[in-house]
């Protein structure tokens, strides 16, 4: 087990920098004409693919970094170059802890390499989980797998929403009830491969923010899956359902789902995008108020302007030390006896809305102009509270965790 530390390796270093150079000269001159357009930044996510940060070895080498620290550092200098652009090329990543997180060696080693494609033919995935009346509330979810022993197929009917990815991607992973009386534990993850009949691109958002992201619809009509596509296997799921329906006769159920088991792997990773964005909205802030006169003097000589970047500063650091810790405790196995996780998630999100807004009061008229990125950061903030759990959610989640009651 790697010991708990705040700095980073040479090696550790040599990639954050790498990083921070392809967020600072390909994705930043990229950012305001692909909030602009909405729509998928290909030629970027291309160029990451080329250079090696879209793949799955980089992905895989991040994700097994025995510190805990490779995702929530590119996380963060990715999305310190632009959110809506930075999710689109990480967006696939949400598929891949999907199946890492539920999926055999086999489907592991068989589909996450199809979610990612090559440099000449890129390609991305998508996890779809939320839909029209079961977000936050998973129990309510709708979309039904039934299983055709006949065939050994399973099949899909329902509808996704919010999906990043969904609709245009290679590889869909789809959660699905395939035991209602069971509430969130009758859930089962499902690949769906490339040009499944069946599978089609609803309704596409257009969004406050990350508009570079794709965000849509999937709708499952009669989607047929061959029975490998369960992932972790039907063997996997009859034991897991059996446990539930035991425990659920006694009381205190606690069988995870897998929904959950997803979210729960990725939520540093989200608050690490979020210490990302307020990071760069700070460092915007702090050269605009170290180089705007007011009175004769630059406005940083204000005490006004002084204290809200100091505040800045610190829960920015604050927010980076909670999805450190609960990025190395996941790795360790260190389980969230006070749900880490959620915390780290919450206080990073809450401080990239606030600290997005102080640094657009901070430049005054120009931060509310497009002419400056502080008002497409604002608003790309926004999203860090709501999807994989809305602040309310994770402040349930760790209430619940500290009464020591069942997470639904």
């Amino acid at each position: 087990m790697a010991e708990f530390t705040m700095e980073l390796s040479d090696e550790q270093k040599e990639v954050r920098d790498w990083l921070h150079g392809f967020a600072a000269d390909v994705i930043r001159p990229a950012a305001a004409e692909w909030d602009e357009r909405e729509e998928t930044p290909w030629p970027v996510i291309q160029e990451a693919a080329k250079v090696g940060i879209y793949s799955l070895d980089f992905y895989a080498q991040q994700y097994f970094d025995s510190t805990g620290l490779g995702i929530p550092m590119a996380m963060e200098e990715l999305f310190w170059g632009d959110a809506g652009i930075a999710l689109s090329i990480v967006g696939t990543g949400l598929a891949a802890v999907g199946v890492l997180a539920n999926g055999t060696e086999e489907q592991i080693g068989t589909w996450i390499p199809q979610m990612y494609g090559d440099a000449n033919d890129v390609k991305v995935a998508a996890f779809c989980s939320s839909e029209p009346d079961a977000g936050s509330d998973v129990a309510s979810m709708r979309t039904r797998a039934v299983y055709d022993e006949a065939k050994d197929e399973w099949v899909l009917n329902g509808t996704k929403t919010w999906a990043t990815n969904g609709g245009i991607a290679n590889v869909h992973v789809v959660v699905a009830v395939v035991d209602q009386d069971l509430g969130s534990k009758g859930h089962a993850s499902f690949i769906v491969p490339p040009s499944t009949p069946g599978l089609s691109q609803g309704q596409k958002f257009k969004k406050h923010g990350i508009r570079a992201s794709h965000t849509a619809e999937v709708v499952l009509d009669n989607v047929r899956v061959p029975g490998s596509c369960l992932l972790g296997g039907k063997e996997k799921l009859d034991a897991r359902l059996a446990r539930a329906r035991e425990k659920a006769k006694k009381g205190g159920e606690r069988v995870k789902n897998a929904a959950m088991a997803t979210f729960e792997a990725s939520r540093p990773a989200v608050g690490a995008m979020a210490v990302g964005t307020a990071r760069a909205a700070y460092e915007v802030a702090l050269e605009y108020a170290q180089t705007r006169e007011q009175f004769g003097r630059p406005i940083i000589d204000n005490q006004g302007v002084a204290f809200q970047l100091a505040d800045m500063r610190t829960s920015i650091d604050a927010a980076r030390l909670l999805v450190w810790r609960a990025s190395w405790m996941a790795i360790n196995g260190k389980p969230f006896t006070a749900a880490e996780g959620s915390m780290s998630k919450l206080f990073a999100s809450e401080t990239a809305k606030k600290v997005t807004a102080q640094a657009v009061q901070i430049l005054g008229g120009n931060g509310y102009t497009r002419e400056y990125p502080v008002e497409r950061m604002h608003r790309d903030s926004a999203i860090y509270t709501i999807f994989e759990g809305t602040s309310e959610i994770q402040r349930l989640v760790i209430a619940r965790t500290l009464a020591g009651m069942p997470i639904r």
